[in-house]
């Protein structure tokens, strides 16, 4: 039973008594952003449903009751049921072994990787590289194929001069934008006449950059958007999809936004897929 209240306290009661900092509607306890659930943004009082959480990005997107959607950064600063709450991307359940490889292969269990060749495939950036990795990383594997990647091609010719490439020392190499006129076509054209040329195979894609070689659909898009030549295109993208695009940071969450989404060659457009193809056969055969 509550003590009477003494009518000689002109205080009343000790303050410091209770936790007297604890908000009104609680401390926000963290929980999952599971798609689903009805939230409030704190600062907009925009309320929603999350129908979408990108994990490499940080960022949900709450779809309101008129079917319009924002998209938020994961973190604090939600109301669940009136109550404080910080979301975070939910748990991801552990893989299944898989049957097939990424390429479309069939998977071989318990086979170890072969001595590297000493032929190689050279790509022009990290992002081709890590692409090539996950999609043919596990054939690529077996036949003891190493990727490198060249940062650009400017120096393609002083690199294989380096190299030395030969009957078994063959050179495969995938280059973006490989259109008829570009600079990239005259320095595969150079390559081509030299005295090397017959031992290096040089194949593209007509994609300003390999991200626009994964389905937009994977993305949850229609299609790759149209970057004036005034603005970086990876930049320019990431802008026109509303993608964190403040610097080389969000570039590189954007990436691997967009590398998540690829679960192997359905996800690829046919044109690269037939180019990476045509290199693994070259720097594979045999005495030929």
């Amino acid at each position: 039973m509550t003590p009477p209240l003494d009518p000689n306290d002109r205080y009343g009661t000790d303050v410091l008594a209770t936790d007297w900092r604890t908000p009104k509607n609680g401390r926000a306890v963290e929980i999952d952003a599971d798609l689903g659930l009805v939230v409030e943004e704190v600062t907009t009082d925009w309320c929603g449903e999350i129908v979408k959480v990108e994990r490499d990005l940080g960022t949900l997107t709450l779809e309101d009751r008129r079917n319009k959607r924002r998209t938020f950064p994961l973190g604090p600063g939600f109301l669940l049921e009136g109550r404080p709450v910080v979301l975070v991307a939910p748990t991801r359940k552990g893989p299944v072994a898989p049957t097939r490889t990424a390429s479309g292969s069939v998977a071989v269990q318990g086979v170890k990787a072969r001595v590297a060749r000493a032929s190689r495939i050279f790509v022009e950036g990290r992002h081709d590289a890590e692409l090539v990795e996950k999609v043919w990383g596990d054939d690529l594997r077996i036949e003891g194929v190493v990727v490198e990647y060249l940062e650009g091609i400017d120096d393609l010719g002083e690199l294989l001069r380096d190299f030395g490439p030969g009957p078994e020392r063959r050179v495969g190499v995938l280059v973006d934008h490989l259109v008829p006129g570009s600079k990239e076509s005259r320095i595969a054209a150079s390559v081509r006449k030299s005295a090397v040329g017959q031992h290096v195979l040089i194949v593209g894609h007509p994609f300003i950059d390999i991200w626009a070689a994964v389905k937009p659909e994977r993305l949850g898009k229609k299609a790759w958007p149209q970057i004036p030549r005034t603005i970086e295109w990876k930049h320019g993208v990431c802008q026109s999809f509303g993608w964190p695009h403040r610097d080389q940071a969000d570039i590189a969450r954007a990436w691997k936004h967009i590398l998540g989404g690829v679960r192997g060659f359905q996800d690829l457009d046919p044109t690269l897929l037939g180019r990476v193809e045509e290199l693994i056969d070259f720097v594979t055969a045999e005495g030929r």
